[in-house]
């Protein structure tokens, strides 16, 4: 290993930077309207691409994404979490915005192909370190007609990165936001899609300028139903110990079908509590935190994985829930997530897509 590599090695696992240091390849597949899918997928060396002023994707938005993630289990072996859920999530997504989709197998194909030749990236001496994938599938035609591109790109790449928020689950606050909405009803608000990001960093600004890590979105017809936090889904813990109950808002179109939300709705039903899609109000969320019928809330998603909601804020109105304090729904939940993540306990909904030991270990040594 090269100094310079080293040293960017021991960056990203002290300051754990999100999104920023790359490995050293990438995993490339092309289409075109002619062609279909260009054959299996390629690795690349990470690095710049050569695109026209006039790339569909960049003036139309026909860009979708994904994000999963790796974890070393505890034989050592590097396991992808639910790898099928996220590729049928692509699709979804791509479909939304009539661009063509990627087949299953190519997408795990490609997950395979790169965490064999990069997935030695993954420090084995640090349990709370990931790899995290970014597939992304863009409009790469030269064309402004107003039409969907007949040439498209997709690359894999990957960084290493802890906790989104930090590497403990500490409670954060949120803004609920009044002013902008993120998706409305016939939109793209189911599709992991760029625009859909774009449009929330005005109001994720607000929300940090309030002195809060992230927005809750309301639904954008009332202005009146919890939807999602950030690019987070949201739950809601009732009661304590065996009977409390878990409820999180339905999937009406206008907010992402979380993995991470789809898993945990599992594992709180496999663990004796009663689970529920619910539509729940501000007014609702308020009232009940503060007379103790909500115990505790909670986002999560793949980069956050499951973090404590400990205070909201809505304009004059600022509520705890739960004292601030994490919740042992929430921190039951959490663990039981990471215990499948690491192998500290059976798979038995066949979640984790084993990859064999890399042969070598590859430094990350790309500046993103």
């Amino acid at each position: 290993m090269t100094r310079v590599a080293g040293e960017r090695r021991r960056r990203v696992t002290t300051r754990r930077e999100f999104g920023e240091w790359f490995t050293d390849h990438m995993v490339m597949l092309t289409w075109t309207a002619e062609t279909g899918w260009s054959g299996r997928p390629r690795v690349l060396p990470f690095g710049d691409l050569r695109l026209s002023p006039a790339m569909a994707g960049l003036h139309y938005g026909q860009v979708v994404f994904e994000g999963l993630k790796v974890h070393r289990r505890q034989d050592g072996v590097l396991g992808t979490f639910r790898p099928d859920a996220h590729a049928r999530r692509f699709q979804q997504s791509a479909r939304r915005l009539a661009m063509p989709e990627l087949p299953e197998e190519l997408f795990l194909d490609a997950v395979d192909a790169f965490v064999r030749r990069d997935g030695g990236a993954l420090p084995a001496d640090e349990e709370g370190l990931s790899l995290y994938l970014r597939p992304v599938l863009f409009a790469s035609e030269a064309s402004l007609a107003l039409r969907p591109a007949r040439a498209y790109t997709f690359l894999l790449m990957g960084f290493v990165t802890g906790g989104f928020f930090s590497d403990r689950p500490d409670p954060v606050s949120v803004l609920i936001s009044r002013e902008f909405s993120r998706a409305a009803p016939g939109g793209t608000g189911q599709a992991k899609c760029a625009g859909n990001y774009a449009g929330a960093f005005l109001a994720q600004q607000t929300a940090a300028d309030a002195g809060c890590q992230q927005v809750v979105w309301l639904d954008a017809v009332e202005h009146r139903w919890v939807e999602e936090m950030g690019g987070m889904n949201l739950f809601f813990v009732r009661g304590t110990g065996p009977t409390a109950t878990v409820a999180t808002p339905p999937l009406t179109g206008t907010l992402l079908p979380g993995v991470t939300r789809d898993s945990l709705l599992t594992l709180a039903e496999e663990r004796g509590y009663t689970v529920s899609e619910e539509r729940i109000s501000v007014d609702q969320w308020r009232e009940e935190s503060e007379s103790g019928v909500i115990t505790e809330t909670f986002s999560c998603g793949t980069a956050a994985l499951v973090t404590p909601v400990g205070q909201v804020r809505d304009g004059e109105n600022d509520w705890l829930i739960g004292g601030g304090k994490q919740g042992p729904v929430t921190m039951e939940l959490r663990a039981a997530l990471t215990d499948l993540h690491q192998g500290r306990s059976p798979d038995t909904w066949g979640w984790v897509r084993r990859h064999p030991r890399p042969v070598e270990l590859h430094h990350i040594e790309n500046e993103g």
